[in-house]
């Protein structure tokens, strides 16, 4: 524990994140927001209670002092909060950081691996489209373990290595299979979960093995193979006005849905052969189609991405004149560039 914190909280009105951390027994005068976990719905909700209190505490005092377990700048959310918040300046002390601990246990190196450190919390938005070895802090009750076991759908999921209470007398270091993750222990505030190989699973990984498989039909079907963009023409069509069909007999409810489901992947599938043989021609790729369209999306909605929040949200038909002009505006910029 370094010297300017304990000159920090002698000084100054100082607040702890939470007593349940071994440390905190140095600091048994500081008041604690573990009374907010127990009376928000959700951690998410604690953080924002948590930010908010501290910020109206600088207003008033001028200067306050704010402690939380290990280093600030690792999986701290209150932390990424309150640099956001406009009102106060904040100044961090860096401190050891539990991972320090982590590595050494599991001796590895996580530059050499690329690792990526999630937040167990939040664990299936952080992980989606990840794949490789993960570490993911956070994991202090079974609801939480329960969430990260249900939002990885792959078979076959390597074991999973628990770490808890690293640095303290009672340190466990041990393996649970993926589907025991939230009930073959206890977990706490200081449990952290090793996954050394993490694979794509959900749309993310779904999208890719379809891709994958695309590629190998371009490289070894006879058919597949002699495919140009403007052979494919008749086929996309077909495709795209039996997904019409498909739509408007669900919606006189004469059709399944899994009529909905077959042809988008029929029309998928030729959107898929278009970006492999774009690929192969060294013009564009996948990856390109879906940039594309995900960067015209964020311009063409400016009252979600780029939005006062003071403002009123604009009418629906506001929303068509403003989809109508970005429209415009994105053809005149493409016929200028073109030099047409």
């Amino acid at each position: 524990m370094s010297d300017a914190v304990h000159q920090l909280a002698r000084t100054h009105t100082t607040f702890l994140r939470t007593r349940k951390h071994p440390s905190a027994d140095a600091f048994d005068e500081l008041d604690s927001f573990d009374h907010l976990y127990e009376s928000h719905r959700s951690v998410p909700e604690v953080y924002e209670a948590i930010t908010e209190q501290l910020v109206l505490e600088a207003i008033e005092r001028g200067k306050i002092g704010y402690l939380v377990p290990g280093s600030p700048l690792i999986a701290e959310r209150t932390v990424d909060l309150l640099r956001q918040r406009k009102e106060v300046n904040i100044e961090i002390l860096p401190c050891v950081s539990f991972l320090d601990l982590a590595w050494e246990r599991l001796q590895f190196d996580p530059v050499g691996r690329r690792v990526t450190i999630v937040d167990g919390q939040s664990f299936e938005t952080e992980v989606a489209g990840l794949t490789g070895p993960v570490l993911v802090a956070q994991c202090d009750n079974r609801f939480v373990l329960s969430d990260i076991k249900l939002s990885v759908e792959v078979e076959n999921l390597p074991k999973v290595t628990v770490l808890q209470h690293l640095g303290l007398d009672d340190e466990a270091i041990f393996e649970v299979e993926w589907e025991n993750l939230d009930r073959e222990f206890e977990p706490d505030h200081l449990t952290s979960l090793w996954i050394p190989e993490l694979p794509l699973s959900g749309p993310t990984g779904s999208m890719m093995e379809l891709y994958a498989l695309v590629r190998r039909l371009r490289s070894e079907c006879p058919w597949d193979r002699d495919q140009t963009p403007s052979s494919l023409i008749p086929g996309l069509l077909e495709e795209a006005n039996e997904v019409v069909e498909a739509i408007e007999l669900i919606e006189s409810d004469e059709g399944p849905l899994d009529d909905l489901i077959e042809e988008l992947g029929d029309l998928l599938f030729h959107i898929m052969l278009q970006g492999a043989i774009g690929e192969e021609r060294q013009t564009f790729d996948i990856g390109d189609v879906a940039r594309e369209i995900r960067d015209k999306m964020i311009r063409r909605h400016p009252h979600i991405f780029d939005r006062d929040p003071d403002a009123p949200m604009p009418s629906r038909e506001q929303l068509a004149e403003q989809w109508a002009a970005i429209k415009a505006s994105e053809g005149a910029e493409a016929k200028k560039n073109s030099g047409k």
